[in-house]
């Protein structure tokens, strides 16, 4: 797998010290990410005192991380990145590097005639 990591790809971790099962494993999973590479940086946020941050990247449960790069793409993952999902989380930080996805031509022709926003979620169980 090549990684081209852009400089200042940034993850966010909004976590809480009560209350969340998950939250420091998800905390500490992103720290042994960042750790492989300088050009990666993680910034963690209390869900509750950081309400106003939780709020502008429209976080609204946790554990919850951010991917971005030189823009917001609305990468949002909840919950633990384990299993199956570990691999979605890099392939969507490799994604972000590059500011482009490998989605196909043919995939990515129908979704310049989007007239708005979408919002896309995918819920899934651990593996």
């Amino acid at each position: 797998m090549n990684f081209y990591p852009r400089s200042g790809q940034k993850k966010f971790c909004f976590t809480q010290k009560f209350e969340c099962q998950y939250c420091e494993l998800t905390h500490e999973l992103l720290n042994e990410i960042v750790d492989l590479s300088d050009k990666l940086t993680l910034q963690t946020y209390e869900f509750v005192k950081n309400k106003e941050i939780a709020e502008k990247y429209g976080v609204d449960k946790i554990p919850a991380i951010v991917i971005e790069g030189g823009k917001d793409y609305g990468i949002r993952f909840y919950g633990v990145p384990a299993g199956y999902e570990f691999t979605t989380l890099i392939e969507d930080m490799i994604d972000v590097s590059r500011g482009t996805t490998n989605l196909s031509a043919e995939t990515k022709e129908p979704l310049k005639n989007l007239e708005k926003n979408m919002h896309i979620q995918v819920f899934v169980t651990l593996t």
